[in-house]
């Protein structure tokens, strides 16, 4: 299968995951943690779902699956342990909706790659279904390589990039500042917690390429 990769921002759209086991549970936490507007459709659920709902973290219809379910949402995951609600599922949802079958990649038109979080910076990693187990074992590797420190560069990035953008007006220039923060000093200056240091080199090369002006008071 050819898949585009893409991030999704499901902020307050309503998701409904029919389902309310492990497997649930599991998709239910990366949903309550993109802020978006969840419905689990199930006559049982989990403990920790039960808490959610509790919390008002999101809506549980204690109840079995009906097509009538899916018709305003814009994502659904169908995550029972019963391979005919799954299919139910399918048949409900129209072209125009987001739908993933847990036990059905093939009749998916999404399926979630496994990924991990470090502030800012997603990693994900698929293998179009073809092996679950070794999409996984990537995905840990590559967790202890990109560790907590990358949480905390790219924010500082992302504050460096905020200032070139307002003291640099030439694009080229603010260009070559932007990939000069990507040399090495920088990741390690942060590793190692100099921070002063680092935001002080920063300030530094902004001057190089606009002359001395007034330091941000957030780097400085």
């Amino acid at each position: 299968m050819n898949e585009y990769p893409v991030m999704i921002r499901l902020k307050k759209k309503k998701i409904t995951v029919i389902g309310g086991g492990k497997v649930a549970e599991r998709k239910i936490n990366s949903l309550l943690q993109a802020e978006g507007n969840v419905v689990v459709v199930s006559p049982v659920v989990t403990k920790k779902i039960q808490t959610w709902v509790e919390n008002n973290q999101l809506t549980w219809f204690k109840k079995e699956f009906e097509p009538a379910d899916v018709t305003s949402s814009f994502l659904v995951i169908a995550a029972t342990n019963k391979r005919k609600i799954n299919q139910q599922v399918a048949e409900a949802v129209n072209e125009f909706q987001l739908l993933n079958l847990v036990d059905d990649p093939e009749k998916s038109n999404f399926i979630v790659p496994s990924s991990f979080q470090q502030g800012n910076l997603t990693i994900a990693v698929s293998t179009s279904g073809s092996s679950p187990g070794l999409a996984k074992k990537i995905k840990n590797d590559l967790a202890q390589q990109f560790d907590d420190t990358y949480a905390e560069y790219l924010e500082f990035l992302r504050a460096c990039r905020d200032e070139v953008k307002q003291r640099v007006e030439n694009p080229e220039k603010r260009r070559q500042v932007l990939k000069e923060l990507l040399r090495d000093e920088f990741f390690e200056l942060t590793r190692t917690g100099q921070i002063n240091e680092r935001n002080k080199r920063f300030l530094s090369l902004l001057d190089d390429e606009k002359g001395r002006g007034n330091h941000s008071k957030g780097l400085a």
